[in-house]
């Protein structure tokens, strides 16, 4: 199981829309790298979602549901996408300026590559992001 940062502008598709889909299809990946680790998600990898613009933090969780495929919509067969499954909300929401003043992160491609919109999170660092945000730590299934 692998654990990644999917980045959503909520203006556009926020978390609560997800919360009252249940499961949305993943698209709009655009960037090269974003879509390659599109491409390596399997299902039962676990996901925090991440409100980009003016919010700027992590707000829930969510878990992959699907082998990555080509998107329907477009004729890119480059083009990949997942469906992803609600998870549950951050009790308490962790902002990138906290990451940023926590040395742990500084490696952490959220903060080094802040324009990708796929992100790889290793355990120690779901584990602490869990930790920041009063989750119960996910690491352990």
């Amino acid at each position: 199981m692998a654990y990644w940062l999917l980045k959503t502008e909520p203006g556009d598709y926020s978390y609560t829309n997800l919360e009252q889909e249940g499961t949305t299809v993943w698209d709009g990946v655009n960037n090269a790298l974003a879509l390659k680790h599109m491409r390596t998600m399997e299902p039962g990898d676990t996901v925090f979602i991440y409100h980009t613009g003016k919010e700027r933090k992590i707000i829930g969780t969510a878990e992959i549901v699907s082998q990555p495929y080509a998107d329907q919509a477009l004729d890119d067969p480059k083009r990949a996408v997942v469906k992803v499954r609600v998870g549950q909300r951050i009790p308490n929401p962790v902002s990138l300026a906290q990451i940023k003043q926590d040395q742990f992160f500084a490696n952490f491609d959220l903060v080094r590559l802040s324009r990708l919109s796929v992100v790889p999170v290793s355990p120690s660092y779901w584990q602490r992001l869990c930790e920041l945000g009063n989750l119960a730590n996910t690491t352990s299934r």
